[in-house]
């Protein structure tokens, strides 16, 4: 579970992957990840889920299902290039307007490219800040979304009270994350997938497999399903559920400021 414990030493850790760093490292180390495969995202994505990530985040967009009307406002954090928030403005028949936050410049920039592209830009904001401490007054927004990016956070907790704090009452928060695989055979299919191939196909596509390793490592110190929703009980929202995809890899969950 990626949260913060004491050393040894006496000092805060917290997990990179299988390694236990200083709590107030893991951050720069993860930012340096992220530069490293911003202009490869879409690519990196397809590799660790074998291609199923476009369906998971068609999947979590049809959940939250985004009012068509103007003035509803959504938060993607960890969402810099923007996969989710697109999808999100095009579901609301670009009524909705998406504030795409990410403490990484690198992805921002290919978001901000890409949205000119998609001629979405007047339905974007694209924000460079930390998940943990949002720059957002609270009861800002309908929606807080967030793929792929919470087992990043040196401090989960902290993130989902940031969370909670920026919602409006009857705000809704959606959490699509890769999970603990439950259905026999898969496991093992899945394991061996992670640990033997996504490396080296990672070193294939960018000359850098140790990204990829970081990741497929974060994946396994992530909580599992229910540990993840007692989290996000834990931090104020109400009727917590999950819904897991193929098998478990990835798991959709979902909390309400009520």
């Amino acid at each position: 579970m990626s949260q913060s414990r004491t050393s040894a030493n006496g000092g805060m850790e917290t997990s990179y992957g299988f390694r236990e760093v200083p709590s107030g490292e893991k951050q720069g180390l993860v930012n340096d990840v992220f530069h490293k495969v911003a202009r490869r995202y879409d690519i990196m994505n397809d590799v660790m889920s074998m291609g199923m990530h476009r369906a998971w985040k068609d999947a979590m967009v049809a959940a939250l299902n985004p009012r068509k009307e103007p003035g509803y406002k959504v938060l993607d954090v960890a969402g810099g290039t923007g996969d989710i928030a697109f999808r999100i403005v095009e579901a609301s028949n670009r009524m909705a307007h998406a504030t795409v936050l990410d403490i990484n410049g690198s992805m921002l920039g290919v978001g901000a490219e890409r949205a000119d592209k998609k001629r979405l830009s007047d339905n974007l904001t694209f924000i460079e800040a930390n998940a943990e401490d949002l720059p957002f007054e609270a009861g800002t927004f309908d929606a807080y979304t967030i793929a792929f990016g919470i087992r990043n956070v040196p401090h989960i907790d902290v993130a989902l009270s940031q969370a909670y704090r920026v919602l409006k009452r009857g705000g809704r928060l959606l959490v699509l994350e890769f999970s603990e695989v439950d259905m026999p055979l898969l496991d093992k299919v899945y394991e061996a997938w992670s640990f033997n191939a996504i490396p080296r196909f990672g070193k294939a596509i960018t000359g850098d497999g140790e990204p990829y390793q970081y990741l497929v490592e974060s994946i396994r110190k992530f909580p599992n399903q229910e540990n993840f929703a007692e989290m996000i009980r834990k931090a104020g929202f109400s009727r917590v559920t999950y819904t897991s995809y193929t098998g478990g890899i990835a798991a959709l969950h979902s909390g309400w400021k009520l």
